[in-house]
């Protein structure tokens, strides 16, 4: 009998993770809707009340993505004062998802990263991860690394979809 060879093992495939540069730190969604009367009608003096009262140092060392869960029509001062409560106690703060907090944070770290030692290879962005990456962070990726592989391909190495090759 012939002896397996993993041929996928054996290839010159550099993995590009963006699991390996996942941000650390414990995210947090902050709801503005909790302050809004009946979660839809932001009264200034209420709610500037209510952010006086409320524990901040809770969001300690934090990564804090603010939204409003309602419908409501929230002024962009109401996220900006919730920010500058934040800002003492939480390590990063942006408006919107956990998904644009991550996006936010990939952005950060991703221009910082070497990509010279992709230079001149096969470089496949592994695509299954077990931490929540952001399709923002696989499309950095890809723009950081064109201009230094020789091939881009996303996936797995047994099934990865072809996207960039330098002529």
């Amino acid at each position: 009998m012939d002896e397996i060879i993993n041929k996928v093992a054996e290839s010159k495939l550099e993995v590009f993770d963006l699991e390996d540069y996942y941000p650390k730190g414990q995210r947090v969604q902050l709801d503005i809707a909790q302050w809004l009367l009946e979660g839809f009608l932001l009264r200034e003096k209420d709610f500037r009340e209510s952010l006086k009262n409320h524990d901040w140092s809770q969001y300690q060392d934090q990564l804090v993505a603010i939204h409003c869960s309602t419908d409501a029509i929230v002024p962009a001062w109401a996220s900006i004062l919730v920010a500058i409560q934040l800002a003492p106690f939480a390590t990063k703060i942006v408006d919107g998802s956990i998904d644009d907090l991550n996006a936010s944070l990939y952005e950060e770290l991703l221009p910082k990263v070497d990509y010279s030692t992709f230079e001149n290879k096969a470089v496949i962005i592994k695509g299954c991860s077990k931490k929540p990456v952001p399709t923002r962070a696989y499309v950095l990726a890809a723009h950081y690394l064109q201009p230094y592989a020789r091939s881009i391909m996303y996936g797995e190495a047994c099934s990865a979809v072809p996207l960039f090759k330098k002529r």
